[in-house]
């Protein structure tokens, strides 16, 4: 079986917050709507090395808009979801659905009762 390298849980997050933004994806858009959608506080620095990882993978691809004087004459790097990017998020949802399938504990019914067995190490 070949090696594959799955989506980490912040990578679909940011692939997400891409396809949400559309043409509007770069760095501040996509850390706000994270934050937005997950009430999590997201660095913008770990939102750009996430981005600059999917890119190097394929997942994603970057252009540079037009330079801007409130920017200081740079311009900004827009990022987009690339064909094979999205067969990636389409995979990791099949396959987190499949692993969501029949859990009681995500449907809403009793959380089983986990066995308590007895410590008998030494802590020392």
């Amino acid at each position: 079986m070949a090696k594959r390298d799955y989506l980490g849980n912040f990578e679909l997050m940011v692939m997400l917050s891409l396809m949400r933004l559309r043409e509007n994806a770069y760095g501040v858009p996509i850390s706000r709507e994270i934050e937005e959608t997950t009430g999590r506080e997201v660095a913008l620095a770990s939102v750009y090395a996430t981005l600059e990882r999917l890119e190097s993978k394929g997942l994603v691809c970057s252009d540079l808009g037009e330079s801007t004087p409130e920017r200081g004459g740079r311009a900004k790097k827009y990022f987009h979801i690339t064909a094979k990017g999205l067969r990636e998020v389409r995979e990791a949802r099949r396959v987190l659905r499949k692993l969501w399938k029949r859990l009681p504990q995500l449907e809403g019914g009793a959380v089983p009762k986990l066995p308590i067995t007895p410590f008998s190490g030494s802590l020392s």
